[in-house]
C-alpha cells in the first residue's frame, strides 16, 4: 500500500492554518486515501467514515483558538498512551473505556507476542502489562518520523458514556480486582472530602461512591482525580491536533472500523472481537445516571471535556436532552 508522506513537526503549523480548499498537502493526503482503496464491498461504509472522520478532526482542529494545542513536540512522555506496531507500521493511541483492551490484545497477536489467534483467549491483565512497545520511549527523531510514515488510530467515544463506563466498573462494581484498587486508591478520598457524615464502613471501604460524588471529585479543580487515565480527557491523552490521527474509529462503530483498518494494514486473519457483557450496557443507563447530577456538575461536566466533544463530534444533547451553553 502506498503511505502519504506529512510535513515535519515543525512546519505543521503552517500546515494547520491553510485554507482546506486551497491545494496543499492535506488534500493531496486525502487523494492519496481515495484513490488507494475500492469504495464498494463490504467495508465501503466503514471506509467512508474513517476518512470522514479525518477530515473533520482536522477541520475542527483548525477551529480551535488555542494555539497550544497545536505546537510542536516538546516530551516524548506526551506519546505514553501511543503504542507501536513495527511491523505493520500502526500507532495506536489508547483510551481507556473504549475497547483498549481488545485492540491491545489483537495488537499482541499482529506483532507476534501471543501465539493464538483468538484475541478473547488473552486474559485482560496480560493485554494490559504486554510488552508493546510505547512511542514515548523512542528518540525525537524516532518519534517525528513515525508520525511521518505510520497509519495513526485513535478509538473514541461520547465522553459522558465512557465516563460512566469507568465510575460503573471502578467504583460501583464490586468484588473485582481492579475496582477494589480504585476504591481503595480514589474511593476512600472522594467519600472523605465529598460526603458529610461518612460511617467509618464507607470512608474504610470506599465501594458505595455516589456517581454526584464522583464527578464532584474529578471536576473539582484542587484535587488530582481527574488526571487518570480512566477519565482524563482523550484530547490530553493522545494529542489530536498535535497528532494527525489518518483513522480514527468510534466506539458505536467498532467492530465495523476495526475490520476496515485491520485489512488496511495488512492484519485481516485476525477478527476484532464482537462485545459481550453480561451487565446491561452503558448507553442504557445514561439517563438513569445523568438525572441525578445538578445543572452545576453537568456544566463543569460540560466544561471538562469540551474539547472532547468539539474535535469528535459529540454533542451533550445526545446524553442529556439539552444543551449547556
Amino acid at each position: 500500500m502506498r503511505r502519504w508522506q506529512e510535513p515535519s513537526i515543525g512546519n505543521r503549523g503552517e500546515i494547520w492554518r491553510k485554507s482546506r480548499n486551497s491545494i496543499n498537502f492535506e488534500n493531496e493526503k486525502f487523494f492519496d486515501i481515495r484513490s488507494s482503496f475500492s469504495w464498494t464491498g463490504p467495508n465501503a461504509l466503514a471506509r467512508s467514515s474513517l476518512l470522514e472522520r479525518q477530515e473533520k478532526l482536522q477541520f475542527n482542529c483548525e477551529e480551535i483558538p488555542d494555539k497550544k494545542i497545536r505546537r510542536g513536540i516538546v516530551d516524548p512522555e506526551e506519546f505514553h498512551n501511543i503504542l507501536v506496531d513495527e511491523q505493520h507500521k500502526l500507532l495506536y493511541c489508547y483510551v481507556p473505556k473504549v475497547a483498549c483492551t481488545n485492540w491491545k490484545r489483537v495488537l499482541m497477536i499482529i506483532s507476534g507476542k501471543w501465539n493464538g489467534s483468538d484475541p478473547l483467549e488473552i486474559p485482560a491483565d496480560q493485554a494490559h502489562a504486554s510488552r508493546i512497545e510505547r512511542l514515548s520511549n523512542y528518540t525525537l527523531p524516532e518519534i517525528e518520523d513515525k508520525l511521518i510514515n505510520f497509519d495513526k488510530l485513535i478509538v473514541v467515544r461520547h465522553p459522558l458514556e465512557r465516563l460512566l463506563s469507568a465510575y460503573r466498573n471502578k467504583l460501583e462494581a464490586r468484588h473485582e480486582k481492579s475496582s477494589k484498587y480504585f476504591q481503595e486508591r480514589f474511593g476512600r478520598k472522594i467519600i472523605k472530602k465529598f460526603r458529610a457524615n461518612a460511617t467509618k464502613e464507607a470512608l474504610s471501604k470506599g465501594d458505595d461512591v455516589t456517581f454526584g460524588e464522583f464527578v464532584d471529585f474529578i471536576t473539582e479543580k484542587r484535587e488530582n482525580g481527574v488526571q487518570n487515565e480512566h477519565w482524563k480527557p482523550f484530547s490530553d491523552l493522545c494529542h489530536p491536533c498535535l497528532v494527525n490521527y489518518n483513522l480514527v474509529s468510534k466506539y458505536e462503530s467498532l467492530v465495523e472500523d476495526a475490520t476496515e483498518i485491520l485489512e488496511r494494514i495488512g492484519a485481516e486473519s485476525v477478527s476484532f472481537p464482537a462485545r459481550i457483557s453480561k451487565n446491561a450496557p452503558t448507553s442504557k443507563k445514561l439517563d438513569e445516571y445523568y438525572s441525578t447530577l445538578s445543572f452545576k456538575q453537568l456544566r463543569k461536566l460540560a466544561d471538562l471535556y469540551r474539547l472532547d466533544l468539539k474535535l469528535f463530534d459529540y454533542s451533550l444533547e445526545e446524553i442529556l436532552g439539552f444543551s449547556i451553553a
